[in-house]
């Protein structure tokens, strides 16, 4: 978005969304126009009292995967308030960076957070990193490439600016410009919108690398809405000193996870374990309550679950 942030690095690098000093803020707080210590932070939760399981840590594999101790998680680091860049530019952050830290301190090992584009993450994972943490939603195709622990929930918003000047209406997106980030569930249902469309009438999908330039396009004018996670559309809405709005209600909301590699049995149940010990101990709803995110949480981790919203 070209809207406000709170400084011109943000503005150029952060998933606070490219605009000059606004309150950060997150799905949850949007929802009741409330601010909170909470939606006005981009300092991560402090995990640094979170002590070693020393049985969990006997379950990470050894070879290949979780080398020299360490942890790595690729994300794609501007989707705030997922993952995103503090104001600094380079310093990671998030409730994705917090469970990632907070998974690995579990299991005794380093955390090392890797940019990646979105779409470049399942591929990846097993011989760029070991896990996909980024605000993924769980699906059949993604299942057929990956395992997953699941982790959150959360649906898809629709968001446009301020007075919806176009008088668009979720329920027919025809003939709109339709902001989206390449690889995501809402670039497929925004594709499968445009399809249904008559030809005279034809919705236009925008996709782009990073959510914070779909963003950006409708803050500008250059698209019409943009369609993201329901805590993403909610962080970027809080960004813009009222300059977008949501659109509808929440849509489709469905789990997301954790991506492990396919069949790395022993990683998954590591991270399925220690993910669960931190939704038993209250850890896993502290790092959400940070970030405002509460409203996503899960109580129990699975792997590949069969159960998916």
């Amino acid at each position: 978005m070209s809207l406000k942030i709170k400084s011109v690095v943000a503005l150029a690098l952060s998933a606070a969304m490219l605009f000059s000093t606004a309150a950060c803020g997150t799905s949850d707080a949007s929802k009741s126009g409330d601010s909170s210590d909470s939606s006005n932070t981009t300092t991560g939760y402090d995990v640094s009292t979170i002590e070693k399981d020393d049985e969990l840590a006997k379950l990470v594999p050894s070879g290949d995967l979780v080398k020299d101790g360490e942890l790595s998680a690729g994300m794609e680091l501007s989707y705030a308030p997922a993952e995103f860049y503090a104001e600094d530019g380079k310093t990671p952050v998030g409730y994705d960076i917090d469970m990632t830290k907070a998974i690995a301190k579990t299991l005794g090992l380093k955390p090392n957070i890797v940019s990646s584009m979105f779409d470049t993450i399942i591929p990846s994972i097993g011989s760029k990193y070991d896990l996909g943490i980024t605000a993924m939603t769980i699906t059949e195709e993604r299942m057929q490439s990956v395992d997953f622990v699941s982790y959150y929930r959360a649906g898809s918003t629709w968001a446009v600016q301020k007075g919806n000047p176009k008088k668009l209406d979720t329920s027919d997106m025809c003939g709109a410009k339709i902001a989206v980030q390449t690889g995501t569930v809402q670039e497929e249902e925004a594709n499968t919108i445009a399809k249904g469309c008559e030809a005279d009438n034809k919705a236009e999908v925008m996709s782009y690398k990073r959510q914070a330039e779909a963003a950006t396009a409708v803050a500008t004018g250059k698209a019409d809405a943009f369609y993201a996670d329901s805590p993403v559309a909610g962080y970027a809405i809080s960004q813009t000193d009222g300059q977008l709005e949501a659109l509808g209600d929440v849509e489709g909301v469905a789990k997301q996870g954790i991506a492990v590699k396919k069949g790395n049995t022993q990683l998954a149940e590591a991270v399925q374990k220690a993910v669960q010990k931190l939704m038993d101990d209250g850890t896993y709803m502290k790092i959400l309550k940070h970030w405002g995110v509460e409203s996503g949480a899960l109580d129990k981790a699975e792997i590949n679950p069969t159960d998916l919203d």
